[in-house]
């Protein structure tokens, strides 16, 4: 033992070469980033602004994975206000701890570091990442998450020769805070100053509608080659025509699940809604080609301004681009014609996901569904004195703790569990209520657009069929339109304004999950509830206990003790039991090797 006390140093060191050695080892890799967000001052528009930057870029870095990765992100929160960063897609299995809502987590306070641990448990695709409060994303804090095939998974196309990522998304010169206090005084927010891709404004494609001298997108491509386009809608809250000049689309997948191929001229990306397309460099290069992102199911004549424009450039271009952009879709006055694309989106049941097995072995139209919830959107109303949004005439009210953490510290009416499975008719209120759901149900949960614009809704911590769309409104006659075969699975869907959309789930993700609308400024009125699903079987498979790093806030303030300045390596192990466990064994094993 006296060796063991007297080679402290030795120790030290063998320590750390077996966490090395274990991170290498495992079946699951660790992969670790660290995100200090801040803000900077840009000009994508040519007027100075305040962002919000992830280690000093705007947009933030690339969090690149693989399936079943283990993910540390220890984020440092230097803006002026709390934080909390989300995931949207990654479906945190039985862990919302990790899920960086405030349903779900207490927020990050200014100048504390909060260290977020989660898996990429049987998952692939194009995901974005972003903060989740108080209109946040409107100022940046976003990036691109990208969780890659095991090599023994072949993909359902030929390897690309080269990868892009694109953000795209309506952008305002005010920051979120002045779109906050608009918001907060009862007006809109009005019509975006443009549309920006990968951070930057338009390529000055018309001398009066685009100001001298902006920073634009350039993407460098060979002539011959195809290249996998990750196109994400990042914006606040307006739909977005994505196209490249003289190129086709050929539509691969959709928020982590591969699409069967088809080409299109443009697409429809939707507030929230993240695709991958394959583009094929086969034209002749005798200049270089537009890449466009203009507002979608608006006034195209009075929305000119809101569209962004990059720079395809050949190795072999003869020129820069001139003329006019290419044309966005005709269809805006004919509404059943708009509804055909996301329609004609099916799932390639033959191909394998995160899985060797094919994507359609999990035969949804066949199953029985256990609950069904009709939610209905309403254009915002005054509800005691304050413009808010609504589901089913409910404004959504974040508790003051975090609902699974009450459960746990026994802290009563934080929340109530009683949110109705319909539109009732009642006045309109604001409350804290929550969807009692089933662990291992089938839920169909159609979505009644009657409010006056395009939204997007998004499911945390599940992806769901995509069973149906409509003008008019739902009802079970409708459930014979159906598709029970090969309805695309994604996590973020639009519902048309007065029309509908069905989706399905199986509710095997136990946990406190985010039911929301995407489209900023309706969420920030309110428009969003949440799903409890909890195992009532305790010796079946139930959630993770909270990180030994949970922020207390509300009720449980008391209990919170200051971690701004909290070493990051200590929270790697948490969420992460199978590392510890071995790290511990390591341990031991050098114990026993000095004594």
């Amino acid at each position: 033992m006296a060796l063991f006390q007297s080679s402290s140093t030795s120790l030290f060191l063998l320590f750390h070469i077996a966490l090395l050695s274990t991170l290498s080892l495992a079946a699951d890799p660790t992969i670790t980033y660290d995100f200090k967000l801040s803000y900077i001052t840009v000009s994508p528009l040519g007027v100075p602004q305040k962002v919000i930057a992830v280690n000093g870029q705007f947009p933030g870095p690339l969090v690149n994975g693989t399936t079943n990765n283990n993910v540390v992100i220890n984020v440092r929160n230097d803006l002026d206000e709390n934080l909390l960063m989300t995931w949207p897609g990654i479906q945190m299995r039985r862990n919302s701890w990790q899920d960086g809502v405030l349903g779900t987590n207490c927020p990050i306070p200014p100048n504390w570091n909060w260290t977020y641990s989660f898996q990429l448990k049987d998952q692939i695709g194009s995901f974005f990442y972003y903060p989740s409060l108080n209109l946040q994303r409107a100022s940046g804090g976003f990036g691109p998450f990208v969780i890659n095939n095991r090599e023994v998974i072949q993909i359902p196309f030929a390897q690309p020769d080269g990868d892009f990522v694109l953000l795209i998304g309506d952008w305002y010169t005010r920051n979120h805070s002045a779109l906050r206090a608009d918001l907060d005084s009862g007006k809109d927010l009005g019509m975006p100053d443009g549309v920006l891709i990968n951070g930057k404004g338009p390529y000055r494609y018309n001398t009066t509608l685009v100001p001298d001298g902006l920073p634009y997108e350039t993407i460098n491509v060979d002539p011959g080659k195809t290249y996998r386009f990750r196109v994400h809608n990042v914006g606040t809250s307006t739909s977005l025509n994505f196209r490249i000049q003289g190129h086709n689309l050929l539509l691969v997948e959709t928020e982590g699940h591969y699409t069967v191929q088809q080409n299109f001229s443009s697409f429809d990306i939707h507030v929230g809604q993240s695709c991958s397309f394959l583009v094929t460099m086969d034209q002749n290069a005798t200049s270089d080609y537009y890449i466009v992102a203009s507002a979608r199911f608006v006034n195209e004549s009075l929305w000119q301004k809101v569209t962004g424009v990059g720079i395809l450039h050949y190795s072999n271009s003869k020129g820069s681009a001139t003329g006019p952009l290419p044309e966005a879709p005709s269809d805006i006055y004919n509404q059943w014609s708009a509804m055909n694309q996301p329609k004609a989106i099916r799932q390639n049941t033959t191909a394998s996901g995160a899985r060797p097995n094919p994507q359609g072995s999990f035969h949804y139209g066949s199953i029985n569904v256990t609950d069904t919830y009709i939610l209905r959107s309403l254009p915002p109303s005054t509800i005691d004195g304050k413009l808010r949004a609504t589901l089913n005439g409910i404004s959504f009210v974040n508790p003051d703790t975090p609902i699974r953490l009450a459960d746990l510290n026994q802290v009563k009416g934080s929340y109530k569990l009683d949110f109705p499975s319909e539109p009732l008719n009642r006045p309109l209120r604001r409350d804290t209520s929550v969807i009692n759901a089933t662990y291992k149900g089938f839920i169909e949960v159609i979505l009644q657009n009657n409010d006056t614009k395009m939204q997007s809704f998004h499911m945390n911590g599940y992806s769901f069929f995509v069973a149906g769309m409509d003008w008019g409104i739902w009802s079970e006659n409708s459930r014979g339109s159906y598709n029970k075969w090969d309805s695309i699975s994604r996590c973020t869907i639009e519902v048309y304004p007065g029309g509908w959309t069905a989706v399905l789930a199986s509710l095997d993700n136990v946990g406190i999950w985010n039911l929301r609308v995407e489209n900023l400024d309706r969420w920030y009125l309110g428009q969003e509830t949440y799903m409890k699903i909890i195992n009532p079987d305790e010796n079946g498979e139930t959630e993770f206990p909270p990180p030994a790093n949970a922020l207390f806030c509300g009720a449980l303030a008391s209990k919170q003790q200051d971690l701004g300045h909290k070493n990051s390596a200590v929270s790697i192990l948490q969420g992460n039991p199978n590392l510890f466990f071995t790290l511990l064994m390591a341990f031991c094993a050098a114990v026993l090797v000095f004594s």
